[in-house]
């Protein structure tokens, strides 16, 4: 199937999920005016086309996805719409449910009285009527309510600089001489439309005042073209960390020439690690740094595979080894290939609802520390945010994790 053809299944599938929005606000509740209708289903449309409008016009040559208010607009109106529509199906799936359940009873056990409940329903009194009206009318103002309400919410927790969280990850016979050793991860920053290197150097700031010995980029730094955003990555090279700044590849990345950004990146100080590894030394004790491509990085360049095994291979001896892959779903074969830790992104944690309940359905990890088999890997919930500037429910993070003894 082609692009062009799952795109329009997508946005027509989309354009459904809208219409039942506009539906369930107009004909449902209190019976709104003429140019209250109009007003409400002008306001659906425009929450589903603006944003496929963000998208596609910079494609089109319309104009520039990196200048300009509509990015903001765009990505704003995806926001509000996805929670439009994830409310609306929250409130109307169980009551048709409930609905259909009632039907299906009436029919096998009270088919009878079928014709009497039919005269009652047809005379029934204008108080209840009043009464399902008006609670259909709460429901509508929730589902408004709550859809602006979690966007700005979710809009002010994106936009303020990461909070730091702390962990501990506890190894067993971790050498005395990395006990204490200090890494910072940043990850899923989306440098792009709606974040900028003026936010980026905040990020970087803060995670230089918490003085880590070694610095963790888990990919997906950007979402543009090194000509359009490469002046914006800047602050990397600003990073400060005892024993160096590694960095691998994300998904995004791929999506704007993942082999132009690597070499970019390493241009501004940063060590790239492309199925390879360090070794660095701390005291007598050697620990072992290798990174990954993007899991599935052989859809943009085809002799290229995400390998932990070949990022490990020929390694001289060491004392831990610390893998960096964007996704989590790497840490089976880095399990297999014997790395201690992993440290991931990619997730978001969801960023927001319903993103936040649904992603544990696609991931194996979704946030903070855990055990898999010997390893331990732990998935950043991300320091910026793709798309909607929202993190409702899903805090951004500028992650210190500290080695210590188990």
């Amino acid at each position: 199937m082609s692009r062009a053809v799952t795109l329009i299944i997508v946005l027509s599938i989309w354009a459904l999920f809208h219409l039942w929005v506009a539906r369930r606000l107009i004909l449902r509740g209190t019976e709104y005016p003429v140019w209250a209708r109009r007003t409400i289903a002008g306001a659906v449309v425009a929450i589903y086309l603006v944003p496929i409008l963000g998208f596609l016009g910079p494609r089109m040559g319309l104009f520039d996805a990196h200048r300009g208010v509509l990015p903001w607009v765009a990505f704003v109106f995806m926001g509000v719409g996805t929670l439009l529509v994830a409310l609306t199906i929250a409130v109307d799936v169980p009551r048709m449910i409930a609905q259909a359940s009632l039907a299906v009873r009436r029919y096998l056990f009270e088919r009878r009285k079928a014709d009497a409940a039919e005269a009652a329903a047809a005379s029934e009194a204008p108080s209840s009527m009043d009464r399902r009206r008006f609670f259909a009318d709460v429901a509508n103002y929730g589902i408004v309510g709550g859809a602006v309400g979690l966007s700005s919410v979710g809009f002010a927790a994106a936009r303020r600089v990461p909070r730091v969280v702390e962990v501990d990850v506890a190894i067993a016979d971790l050498h005395p001489d990395l006990e204490g050793l200090r890494i910072a991860q940043l990850s899923d920053v989306h440098v792009g439309p709606t974040i900028r290197g003026t936010w980026l150097d905040q990020v970087v700031e803060a995670t230089n005042a918490l003085a880590p010995d070694l610095v963790a980029l888990t990919g997906d730094f950007v979402d543009g073209f090194v000509e359009q955003l490469g002046p914006e990555l800047g602050g990397l090279g600003r990073l400060e960390a005892t024993h160096g700044v590694f960095f691998v590849t994300g998904n995004h990345e791929y999506y704007w020439d993942g082999p132009a950004w690597c070499e970019h990146v390493a241009s501004l100080g940063p060590t790239v690690l492309i199925n390879e590894h360090r070794i660095v030394e701390r005291g007598a004790a050697r620990l072992l740094v290798a990174g990954v491509p993007d899991l599935h990085v052989e859809r943009h360049v085809p002799k290229l595979r995400s390998d932990p095994a070949a990022a490990k291979a020929d390694a001289p001896a060491h004392d831990l080894s610390l893998l960096l892959a964007h996704q989590p779903r790497s840490i089976y074969a880095a399990a297999e290939a014997g790395f201690d830790l992993q440290l991931s992104g990619h997730t978001h944690a969801g960023q927001y609802f319903p993103g936040s309940l649904l992603i544990y359905l696609a991931q194996p990890y979704v946030r903070g520390l855990s055990r898999h088999g010997d390893s331990q890997i732990y998935v950043s919930a991300g320091t910026g945010y793709w798309g909607p500037p929202n993190r409702a429910g899903s805090p951004s993070e500028i992650t210190l994790l500290r080695l210590v003894r188990a």
